[in-house]
């Protein structure tokens, strides 16, 4: 339960910040380790939240919805 309430703070984070290495200065974790959080939430939810490039991301319709 711990985990799972870690990956949506997280991916929360992600969000407001707009990028994974911003939130990961933010929460004082490394990209890596936001990246497989971020993950781990998207494969225990089995729904791609965020499309990640090298250059950006965007909240998928159901990421939208899932931080609404």
């Amino acid at each position: 339960m711990a985990d799972s309430l870690a990956e949506m703070s997280i991916f929360s984070r992600v969000v407001a910040a707009g990028s994974l290495s911003a939130a990961a200065r933010e929460l004082n974790l490394s990209p890596a380790i936001v990246s497989r959080r971020l993950a781990a939430l998207e494969a225990r939810l089995d729904v791609r939240l965020i499309n990640r490039t090298t250059r950006s991301l965007h909240l998928t319709d159901e990421g939208a919805t899932y931080y609404d």
